[in-house]
């Protein structure tokens, strides 16, 4: 990665030297692994910086290592959940923006309602589109 004016940029090495700019670093924290890496090529794919991790626990490490734009996570999860991940990291950045998936979001209503009046929080409900994520992610 380089940087000028402070917009970073990845180095692609070929026989030219080409530069492309970084949209932004999002990182993916789901148990899935085969989801998380699908979405983490195709974000890469169109230009963001991507890091993913397994679980809430090495989400949070992942996040202190990474200091990424975006969370995107998953909220059920083994061990710490995506909720409990962001409390977390929110210690660290409040105003991180942040991203919940779930197959089943009305079972968490309640601390999600409270985190979009709070948070920079979007929604995404499984299964969703590449049209969709992209959609919160431009916004």
């Amino acid at each position: 990665m380089l940087q000028i004016f402070g917009i970073s940029f990845a180095v692609e090495n070929n026989n030219n030297l080409t530069l492309r700019r970084i949209e932004m670093r999002i990182l993916i924290v789901d148990d899935n692994q085969e989801l998380a890496s699908a979405l983490q090529m195709m974000l890469e794919d169109e230009g963001f910086e991507v890091r993913s991790a397994k679980d809430g626990h090495d989400g949070y490490w992942a996040y202190l290592d990474f200091n990424p734009d975006l969370i995107l996570t998953d909220i059920q999860m083994p061990g710490e959940n995506g909720l409990e991940l962001m409390e977390h990291i929110r210690a660290h950045n409040p105003m991180v923006r942040t991203i919940y998936m779930s197959g089943d979001l009305d079972s968490f209503w309640s601390p999600l309602e409270e985190e979009t009046k709070r948070y920079p929080v979007s929604l995404l409900e499984k299964p969703f589109s590449k049209g969709e994520l992209m959609g919160l992610l431009h916004s």
